[in-house]
């Protein structure tokens, strides 16, 4: 599995979610199991494992008549790649606000919430977090541009 960043669309997504969870799977496999939520046509579904063959997040094997794809990239690490990805498009000083919405919004079992708090618990807090940003696009004071009027 690799490591590298990973920035699929949310209809790769719901591909390679199905391939994360059966190792292996055919087209027409992916289809079947997309039908009632996507309404995808196979010719969909093959576009989007062409697509995800491109970005070589998936692989394939020929067996007999039928292509067999194979997820290249681990779940986790996609996930966390779209969590930096999400990350990187907000001012620094808002992530915390950020997390802390995800969680307010999110369902929870009680040992997601232990795991929470024991992260929590281990992380350092630092005094302040700059700004990352460029002038005009946050509203902190040291960003403030000047108008033209």
């Amino acid at each position: 599995m690799t490591l590298e960043p990973v920035k699929i669309s949310d209809a790769e997504w719901e591909v390679m979610r199905v391939l994360w969870t059966l190792h292996a799977a055919t087209a027409h496999e992916i289809a079947e199991i997309l039908a009632d939520k996507m309404d995808w046509k196979l010719a969909t579904v093959k576009t989007l494992l062409g697509r995800l063959s491109k970005k070589e997040v998936i692989y394939s094997e020929l067996d007999g008549k039928k292509f067999i794809y194979y997820p290249k990239v681990s779940e986790s690490a996609t996930v966390q790649s779209a969590t930096e990805n999400l990350f990187s498009h907000i001012c620094a000083k808002k992530i915390g606000a950020t997390i802390a919405d995800l969680i307010d919004d999110a369902q929870l079992t009680t040992q997601d919430i232990s795991a929470i708090q024991k992260a929590l618990a281990a992380k350092t807090p630092v005094a302040s977090i700059a700004c990352d940003c460029i002038p005009g696009q946050c509203e902190c004071r040291i960003h403030q541009i000047k108008h033209n009027d």
